[in-house]
């Protein structure tokens, strides 16, 4: 069966960062850093870089200015680029803003389909209303998979001598252990995924990260393959596992769900984020091509460095903000998406072998 960090038999693993191959720390600043550091990151290498190259510069930037004008041709390429990128920002909103527009019917017809999906999780929770918070309804769910879990586990014994039958199949015994296996291994999981979820706002990365670290379609398939491997499961675990994969299966939909909200929620806030900084990048790259335009702008230099250096290095930074951010905002959803392009009970992922599955057979 699968274990927790999914690497000794080739399974994936429960955590989101514990299935395929980017390092920690890579993961760590694609989805977990604070955008605006992840934004901001860059542009203090940007200014860094130019500072140093036009320190190290045969020719002076001063120079450079008397003889042409290199400035005013950078300023003027990344205003354009700039008023491209607030054009980019209208088109996001329009992207946005379209799923949320339309007919009266397809207004309905959203309406109750929500409601129809929430009665559904509403009798499998077996509560009158289910939690109107995206967070509770989450953690209501990962509870509810935990406590199926448990009764899976507690329909079978979890002592099994991992010897087969003599045709080669496991033993009942096997069996029974494999399953006592799994069903502890989701609880753990489902646990984890709600306490983690508890006291979450809806907005954050938290709550969305809490949720994809439950691996529920590989949790599908191995109870349908637990469910049909064995004629020696009783009838009790056997409707165990079948109201645990019951759960599971709400808890697919559920999640896209919160996690399509989430996405609309980052594409507003990257629109916003763009505009605020776009007004003063406008102003950096306008400023420049008025008042940058000859060697005596800005006169003296600081600690060795020319000011005019200083000056058009964080003129460059600050005109490209928006598009840092742009990169910070767009890193982290294309990163959720990949990972969860497939909804239901399929792998995506190439390190999962069928060779180390096959143990029916």
């Amino acid at each position: 069966m699968s274990n927790s960090d999914g690497s000794s038999s080739g399974e994936p693993g429960d955590k989101m960062r514990e299935r395929g191959t980017t390092s920690r720390a890579k993961l760590g600043v694609y989805l977990r850093t604070d955008r605006r550091v992840v934004a901001a990151t860059p542009l203090v290498v940007i200014f860094v870089a130019i500072v140093a190259i036009g320190v190290l510069a045969p020719t002076p930037l001063r120079d450079a200015v008397a003889s042409s004008d290199p400035v005013e041709t950078l300023a003027q390429g990344l205003l354009t680029a700039i008023v491209t990128g607030v054009t980019l920002v209208v088109s996001i909103n329009q992207l946005v803003l379209s799923r949320e527009l339309g007919p009266l019917g397809d207004q309905r017809e959203r309406m109750e389909g929500s409601i129809r999906f929430r009665d559904d999780v509403a009798d499998l929770l077996d509560v009158p209303v289910s939690p109107p918070e995206p967070s509770a309804f989450m953690r209501a769910l990962a509870e509810s998979i935990a406590a199926r879990a448990r009764a899976v586990g507690e329909t079978v014994s979890p002592d099994g001598d991992g010897d087969g039958d003599t045709d080669g199949r496991p033993s009942t015994d096997d069996v029974n252990a494999r399953v006592h296996e799994f069903a502890t291994e989701v609880a753990e999981n489902a646990d984890d995924v709600a306490a983690r979820l508890d006291g979450k706002q809806f907005g954050t990365f938290e709550v969305l990260s809490a949720a994809l670290d439950l691996n529920y379609s590989w949790k599908i398939y191995q109870a349908t393959r637990l469910r049909r491997a064995s004629d020696d499961l009783s009838s009790e675990t056997e409707a165990a596992l079948d109201d645990l994969r019951d759960a599971l299966e709400l808890f697919g939909p559920a999640r896209e769900h919160v996690k399509t909200l989430y996405f609309r929620w980052e594409l507003v806030d990257l629109s916003r984020a763009m505009f605020y900084t776009a007004v003063p990048a406008l102003v950096a790259s306008i400023a420049a091509i008025l008042f940058l335009d000859n060697p005596g702008s800005v006169a003296g230099a600081t600690f060795g460095i020319s000011n005019l250096l200083l000056v058009v290095a964080f003129v460059t930074a600050v005109s490209l903000s928006p598009f840092t951010v742009l990169a910070a905002y767009v890193l982290r959803i294309a990163t959720v998406a990949k990972r969860t392009l497939s909804i239901g009970p399929f792998v995506l992922r190439s390190e999962t072998r069928d060779e180390n599955l096959d143990w029916e057979s």
